[in-house]
């Protein structure tokens, strides 16, 4: 492995353990020649799927690509990283075991929306209004009476106006 900061091709493994994910070994390792250490990881070449977009063209899959949008659909809502980034394994995962060498967006997107569901309902709706190119407020409207309204517990929430109502 060549050393990220003085390029030599000498190195040693200091620590090799599986990742969180178990898809992965994670490796650190020691530059022989300046002794820099840094971080690689090890994972099993999965084949190449390809996304039929929809104006028909294709393209490689890339979960950094589902990522980003991930992280548009959830910007300001309190969801972590780690969060999405589960989601997008687990994504990828039911990809791979489809066993399909090409795969819809719309596909995709259906499997997105379904984690962004469970994960946060704002970043739903977020997700599904650039997904599903929504054109008018009905449409919002539609996909916000779909999800499941849970009440929140009234006891957490304060009392803005006082009683005297």
């Amino acid at each position: 492995m060549r050393c990220i900061k003085c390029s030599s091709l000498e190195d040693r493994v200091i620590d090799s353990r599986t990742s969180k994910d178990g898809f992965s070994i994670r490796r650190r390792r020691e530059c022989l020649e300046c002794g820099f250490r840094f971080t690689t990881y090890e994972q099993v070449e999965r084949s190449h799927i390809l996304v039929i977009k929809r104006d028909g063209t294709r393209e490689p899959y890339k979960a950094e690509k589902l990522l980003s949008g991930l992280i548009k659909a959830c910007e300001k809502r309190p969801v972590s990283l780690e969060t999405l980034e589960k989601a997008v394994e687990d994504i990828s995962a039911s990809l791979t075991a489809d066993e399909l060498r090409e795969v819809p967006t719309n596909s995709i997107g259906m499997k997105v929306m379904n984690q962004l569901q469970e994960i946060d309902p704002v970043a739903f709706v977020r997700y599904a209004s650039v997904y599903r190119q929504f054109q008018d407020v009905g449409e919002f409207n539609d996909v916000i009476e779909s999800l499941e309204k849970v009440s929140p517990d009234p006891s957490l929430q304060p009392d803005l106006f006082g009683s005297s109502l």
